[in-house]
């Protein structure tokens, strides 16, 4: 269907993803005249999501001879933003995600693998560095230095001011003393922490974990508050995560209602760290946060009481 005089008007595509078209059908609003998609990264949207902006740019950029457009979207900038939107809302990237899914550029199959080490572009019609996927055989580990991590951050697309670096570093040669190897999605999650900035007023000093078979687990926590206080408590439940939450509600004095509790691996191999997202109800308002350790009862620690600590600041 034309539209008649409308030669100095800008049509928009605002797609939904409830039967996962929405990026064909945004495509298909461009090759009808629209010069503007309406777009998330990630595709994050209300029910199935809204359009994928990583994925229509680099749809237009890898058929650049059958569009004829450009978006003038760096796409370098992809990944390391689709991590950043990943931590902060919660919503983790499925695998197998277009773009930016830690499948996206992996081959498997043997005549895959081959055709790859040949030519690249046989089974890649873009470059994992074409959305900012950097590619190093550096690894780190507790002997590298403030350098060799700065590099590493500057390569993966970050720019951190020097207090955000040295934080950054800190967390980082902590981090080296538990893991043999440091991967690229460990220092996303230190530098994504580290550029939040807010902290407190709780901070998480120790925390210990019995539990048995027979008669579930107990969690003994101390917390320091930034007003020098330092508390300490012990609480039970049916499992590690019942106790120490119970206990940080005990300590802090919040009743809260647990709504949500997601975990997944954050990088590869026995040492890998865990990433705990918690999504809790207070007051009828809904808080979420997020812990990141080797160890998964820790991360839980860390998410409950950073959702602790936004309620606290919020309410004081």
């Amino acid at each position: 269907m034309k539209i008649g005089r409308a030669e100095n008007v800008i049509f928009s595509a605002h797609c939904h993803d409830d039967l996962g078209l929405s990026v064909a059908n945004s495509l298909a609003a461009i090759e009808s005249g629209a010069r503007q998609v309406e777009c998330t990264i990630n595709g994050i949207g209300e029910r199935a999501g809204n359009t994928s902006l990583e994925e229509i740019c680099m749809a237009i950029k890898t058929r650049k001879e059958y569009f004829n457009f450009d978006t003038q979207i760096e796409t370098k900038k992809l990944y390391p933003t689709s991590r950043l939107v990943s931590s902060i809302t919660g919503v983790h990237i499925p695998r197998n995600k277009a773009v930016v899914g830690e499948n996206a550029f992996s081959h498997e199959a043997g005549i895959h693998q081959h055709g790859m080490l040949k030519n690249a572009l046989t089974y890649e019609i873009m470059r994992p560095e074409d959305v900012g996927i950097a590619k190093s055989n550096l690894v780190l580990g507790k002997h590298s230095g403030r350098h060799a991590f700065l590099d590493r951050v500057t390569e993966l697309g970050f720019s951190l001011d020097k207090e955000e670096l040295n934080s950054a570093f800190l967390e980082f040669k902590k981090l080296a003393d538990r893991k043999k190897e440091i991967f690229d999605s460990d220092i996303e999650a230190i530098v994504m922490s580290s550029e939040s900035g807010v902290t407190g007023p709780w901070e998480l000093v120790d925390l210990e974990i019995s539990s048995g078979k027979s008669w579930g687990a107990s969690a003994d926590i101390k917390l320091q508050h930034n007003d020098g206080r330092i508390l300490e408590n012990s609480s039970n439940g049916v499992g590690p995560i019942e106790s120490v939450f119970k206990s940080l509600e005990d300590l802090t004095g919040y009743n809260l209602e647990l709504t949500n509790f997601e975990i997944h691996s954050v990088s590869v191999g026995e040492d890998a760290q865990g990433e705990v997202t918690v999504t809790v109800r207070y007051n009828g308002q809904d808080y979420r946060g997020h812990g990141i350790s080797t160890d998964i009862i820790e991360s839980g620690a860390l998410a409950y009481l950073e959702v602790i600590n936004r309620i606290d600041r919020k309410n004081n």
